[in-house]
């Protein structure tokens, strides 16, 4: 693992990015500032390596970003209605950050925290732990939590593995996830319109006017929310339905089937045609948010300085759903003290 100074914080703090590498063309650059998937170089299938996710070329934008790039994400990832849930007979109150709703841990969130490396000085060049610790009252939440993430490459196959633990000395809510943004011909190349995803998922969960899930499982057979089947991105993303006009584009959360090709089955793929590379993606989470980048709008700069245009990256954030702590149906997201929140994803590259 390679360990480089990535600049200081706006309060003086130093930052460090990470790198970590398998022997068999798979590089991951990791950021302590916010827990931060920096880039993930894999090859292509006639063998040239190029970087498959969004990012920033300096800490000063992760600072200055406000579109997640590459973030850990928490406490809470994807939306809270209204900014408000109760524990019991306690009402907590968070950040508005998504008018009129809570996203993504709210605007100082994990994303934006400073975590501690736990194995800088390992023998081991594949594997690197952060950790948090996020006070009782931060963006509103309760209880001391203190929350691991581990990143590790396999030194078989180009896999990068995410795992999450974590304990809370109060009752909370917590719901991490990672948010790198996807494109596999590289990362500012073109848009993934012509990418194909593959969804293990017969339901999706319809949003309400405010991206709030309506408590809804929709079936997605005929719809343009049926990736059972490996479908091109953009066959269907402009189709007249009233869903994807909400969202300008797919923003939603898809229900993982378990048990539809075994337990060891991806939840997820995403294949580019044209560099033959493809993403398996497994998980022990229930749900899978597929966000198409429709919010990218140029205003934020990549690695090589260009700017992101719309739908240049895609996320597949594995999840559990949207505002369940208001969704008494959903999987619930409370962890209380004596348990041990414990998630694994993990990502497979091949060409």
């Amino acid at each position: 693992m390679r360990k480089d100074f990535f600049g200081k914080t706006r309060d003086g703090r130093p930052s460090y990015s990470y790198t970590l590498s398998n022997g068999r063309g798979l590089e991951v650059v990791l950021c302590d500032y916010g827990a931060t998937i920096v880039s993930i170089r894999v090859p292509d299938r006639s063998g040239h390596v190029d970087d498959v996710v969004l990012g920033h070329a300096s800490l000063a934008e992760y600072e200055n970003g406000g579109s997640f790039v590459g973030g850990t994400i928490g406490r809470y990832a994807n939306r809270i209605a209204r900014g408000e849930f109760k524990l019991g007979a306690t009402s907590y109150a968070l950040a508005r950050n998504a008018p009129p709703n809570h996203l993504h841990g709210g605007p100082s969130g994990f994303h934006k925290q400073l975590w501690r490396a736990e194995d800088a000085a390992s023998p081991c060049d594949r594997e690197l732990a952060l950790r948090y610790l996020s006070r009782d009252g931060e963006e509103g939440y309760p209880g001391n939590l203190t929350v691991s993430v581990r990143f590790a490459v396999s030194a078989e196959r180009n896999d990068l593995r995410i795992t999450f633990d974590a304990t809370a000395d109060g009752d909370t809510i917590l719901n991490p996830t990672s948010h790198p943004y996807f494109n596999l011909a590289g990362e500012t190349s073109r848009s993934i319109l012509d990418h194909q995803l593959l969804i293990r998922a017969e339901r999706f969960t319809p949003v309400d006017a405010t991206m709030i899930p309506t408590g809804e499982l929709r079936h997605v057979r005929n719809s343009p929310f049926d990736f059972t089947r490996l479908t091109a991105i953009g066959a269907r993303i402009n189709a007249n339905d009233p869903q994807l006009a909400l969202g300008s584009g797919y923003d939603h959360n898809w229900v993982l089937d378990r048990n539809a090709e075994g337990p060891d089955a991806p939840a997820a793929q995403l294949y580019d045609p044209a560099t033959g590379r493809s993403l398996e993606i497994f998980t022990t989470e229930p749900g899978i948010q597929f966000y198409s980048g429709n919010s990218l709008n140029g205003g934020i700069r990549g690695k090589d300085g260009l700017p992101y245009a719309p739908r240049c990256g895609l996320c597949l954030e594995t999840q559990h759903f949207p505002d369940s702590p208001n969704q008494p149906d959903f999987h619930s997201a409370v962890l209380k003290p004596g348990q041990r929140f414990h998630s694994v994803t993990m990502y497979r590259f091949s060409s």
